[in-house]
């Protein structure tokens, strides 16, 4: 499975729910970072050097990084859903329908509500 680096602001149910997939998911409090401002980059590097992809909500600041050519292991930029099941599950289904994600930006989109 994959491995994964959840920034600050992730949603930790859908941590779990990634988890319970089998995902190898480390989380910015885990590693001792959380409440310290650290900044986007550093995030993006850390979890390069241990060869994580980032989860996070924050797409445009990811998504700028990504463009400047920053080599990663991958970003994948979600938007909020109060189903972290849900959530970790398009997560999930992106991952397997990808043979690499490194240098790669996923975007798992929220379906629209009936």
């Amino acid at each position: 499975m994959s491995l994964l680096f959840a920034d600050e602001n992730f949603d930790w149910p859908a941590v779990l729910e990634l988890r319970r997939f089998g995902h190898d998911v480390l989380t910015v409090q885990e590693m001792g970072l959380a409440g310290q401002s650290t900044s986007d980059l550093a995030i993006l590097n850390c979890a390069t050097a241990d060869k994580r992809a980032v989860l996070t909500f924050n797409h445009r600041h990811f998504k700028r990084l990504h463009l400047k050519g920053i080599q990663h292991a991958g970003i994948i930029s979600c938007t909020r859903d109060g189903n972290s099941a849900a959530l970790a599950a398009r997560i999930h289904a992106a991952l397997m329908s990808h043979r690499s994600i490194q240098n790669a930006i996923i975007r798992i989109v929220r379906p629209a509500t009936p």
